[in-house]
C-alpha cells in the first residue's frame, strides 16, 4: 500500500495545524482506538535532527491532527522540509506510516 503524500505550508512564528482522515478499504472512517501517533519534520529525510509535532487522534472517526506552537515553528529551517505521520497500535506495537510529504516553511515578516 502506498503512503498518501500531502504537502504542507508552515509560516514561521505562527501556530500551525493540519488534520488528516484515515479511511478503510470500503471508504468508511478507520477506527483508531488503541493507537497513538507520532509526527516529525526534518530538513531532509536523512537528517539526524528533527522537530516533533503535537499529535491528537480521534479514534472513532479516524482523524489525526498535528499541531505546532508559535515558538516551535519559529525554530524551523526555512524552505523545503520533509515530514511524516506514523501510527502505533498500542497493544502490538505495530507501526504504520500513514502520511508523508514536503513541508514548505516560509519566513514571517511581521513578527
Amino acid at each position: 500500500m502506498s503512503v498518501p503524500s500531502v504537502n504542507l505550508r508552515i509560516e514561521k512564528g505562527t501556530y500551525f495545524e493540519a488534520s488528516f482522515s484515515l479511511a478503510g478499504a470500503d471508504n468508511t472512517p478507520a477506527v483508531l482506538l488503541n493507537y497513538s501517533a507520532t509526527a516529525k519534520i526534518r530538513k531532509h529525510p536523512a537528517a539526524t535532527d528533527s522537530v516533533p509535532f503535537q499529535t491528537t487522534i480521534t479514534g472513532s472517526t479516524g482523524d489525526i491532527t498535528i499541531t505546532m506552537s508559535n515558538d516551535v515553528t519559529s525554530t524551523l529551517s526555512s524552505g523545503r522540509n520533509y515530514y511524516d505521520v506514523v501510527i502505533t497500535e498500542t497493544i502490538s506495537g505495530r507501526r504504520t506510516k500513514v502520511f508523508e510529504g514536503m513541508a514548505m516553511v516560509y519566513d514571517t515578516v511581521s513578527i
